[in-house]
């Protein structure tokens, strides 16, 4: 059972302000009608007016508006969705990622696998809300963005944040936030911070994390590894081009202590709820830092790495397929030959893109356009040639999905049995691209190294056993191994 169930804990949560568990549980207070994050900072009710649910879909459906001061809808998601790859996990996931909105519930049911009576009956017993309810809470979280960070008019707003009307909208928002979608602008008005020089229509966002979080490591790898034309690090932001479900977008994120700074420049603003969805995807924004660290922190060769620097993150990606792509074509190479042959394919196979704030050129080359590529302009060895073709080939063809929804052993599995990929390159698209808090690279030679200096076991099969202890985090003992190392992707750039 989720955590909203243990009352006494929930309570003290909300007496302590702790803001470890926003997210987690919200709570609903009976004298007032609204529901708040647990650290709401006004005074804590008294605990019998409070009653706990698992989302604010939940809070919705009861009957309670959002808290106007702290905000509930914009708490980070719950890190049960990061670590279970269960039928739960995997739709809210997919929810997220707004294929509700676009494929409706037979949509989502039929890419689970499961009908829908299965799914909303799973969903509704864990969530307390079905995925009708959670998709409608997403939507109002997003219209209360668009409406309080731009100047869109209301009936613009209504359907990029995926409301079939403007009169449900009105409905939905005035329901949810106690207000109507006029009185949200006037009352945000202040709050917004778009940049003077940015580009037309971008859009400033604050993505809220748990703390603590180390940028070094993530914004350091993503830069390191950065695809010309594609990513870039520019004045103190990581920049990359992002191909979305209506159009494309360009976002811009920058760390900062209680929050990441994401401007987004999009060509249908129906897309925000999705980009908003890969971008916290990519910096694995809903971890739970301390859960994590407090397991590492167990094994005292650990500890000193988790003392030092707490709050490692799992750099991951913005797109599945071509994380694959990549990962194979840095298969047995340096990082700056893996750059090459990226911005090779870049340059002759993506789609171009304006941007004028930067340097970005292009969106990566989909599975599509790279199935239909001759093999013989590939400048590597003929066997990684026929590893590549067969990766795209499947990709292109359906044969290999890999997304949010993927199933993270049955997808390893379906990697293994490619033509010359390896544990390394199915565990590394498994930790980056799937999200898989548990993968682990045993052979990866940084991590032996590492292993070596610690004390650790430096065999893959001793050193993969010494690593039981820390699932189901091994992923980022990973991250903690690598940053031992001083190349570039431990550090963040200047």
């Amino acid at each position: 059972m989720g955590m909203h169930t243990d009352t006494e804990r929930c309570v003290r949560a909300v007496r302590s302000k702790d803001a470890r568990f926003d997210g987690w549980f919200f709570t609903a207070v009976l004298t007032t009608g609204i529901y708040c994050r647990p650290s709401c900072p006004v005074v804590p009710p008294r605990p019998e007016n409070m009653v706990f649910h698992p989302s604010a879909a939940a809070c919705q459906q009861a009957g309670f508006r959002a808290c106007k001061r702290c905000r509930p809808d914009t708490s980070p998601g719950s890190p049960e969705w990061n670590h279970r790859a269960d039928l739960v996990a995997r739709a809210m996931r997919l929810i997220a990622d707004g294929v509700v909105d676009r494929e409706g519930v037979p949509g989502l049911a039929a890419r689970l696998g499961y009908s829908t009576r299965q799914v909303e009956r799973q969903l509704l017993a864990e969530l307390g809300a079905g995925p009708l309810a959670l998709a409608r809470a997403q939507r109002a979280q997003t219209a209360r963005l668009l409406i309080e960070t731009t100047g869109l008019p209301m009936a613009e707003i209504a359907f990029a944040a995926g409301f079939a009307s403007v009169r449900t909208f009105n409905d939905t928002v005035r329901e949810v936030f106690a207000l109507s979608p006029g009185a949200l602008r006037a009352r945000a008005a202040p709050r917004n911070t778009t940049p003077p020089g940015a580009a037309p229509g971008a859009l400033s966002l604050r993505l809220p994390f748990r703390t603590p979080l180390n940028p070094d490591n993530l914004f350091g790898h993503l830069a390191a590894t950065a695809v010309p034309g594609v990513e870039e690090w520019r004045d103190g932001a990581y920049r990359r081009t992002l191909r979305l479900p209506h159009g494309h977008g360009i976002v811009a994120l920058a760390p900062q202590p209680d929050h990441i700074a994401c401007r987004l420049t999009l060509t249908d603003p129906r897309d925000l709820t999705v980009a908003i969805s890969r971008c916290r995807r990519l910096l694995d924004l809903d971890a739970d830092p301390v859960a994590v660290d407090d397991q590492l922190r167990t094994d005292p060769l650990l500890a000193p790495l988790v003392d030092k620097a707490p709050g490692r993150r799992v750099p991951r990606t913005v797109d599945e397929a071509e994380f694959a792509v990549r990962a194979v074509l840095g298969q047995q190479v340096s990082t700056a030959a893996a750059r090459t042959h990226a911005a090779r394919l870049v340059t002759a196979h993506g789609t171009p893109v304006d941007d004028p704030e930067g340097g970005l050129t292009h969106l990566f080359p989909s599975p599509g356009a790279l199935a239909t590529l001759d093999p013989e302009t590939l400048a590597m060895p003929r066997t990684r040639r026929t590893t590549f073709t067969t990766l795209v080939r499947r990709l292109a063809d359906g044969q290999l999905r890999l997304g949010a929804d993927s199933d993270w052993a049955g997808t390893r599995a379906l990697l293994l049995a490619l033509p010359g990929v390896g544990p390394w390159t199915a565990d590394v698209v498994a930790m980056r691209a799937l999200g898989d808090p548990d993968a682990f690279l045993p052979t990866d030679l940084g991590i032996r190294r590492a292993a070596r200096e610690l004390g650790l076991p430096s065999t893959p099969a001793a050193l993969t056993a010494r690593a039981e202890a820390w699932r189901p985090w091994r992923a980022y003992a990973v991250q903690y191994l690598w940053a031992t190392d001083t190349h570039p992707i431990n550090f963040l750039p200047v």
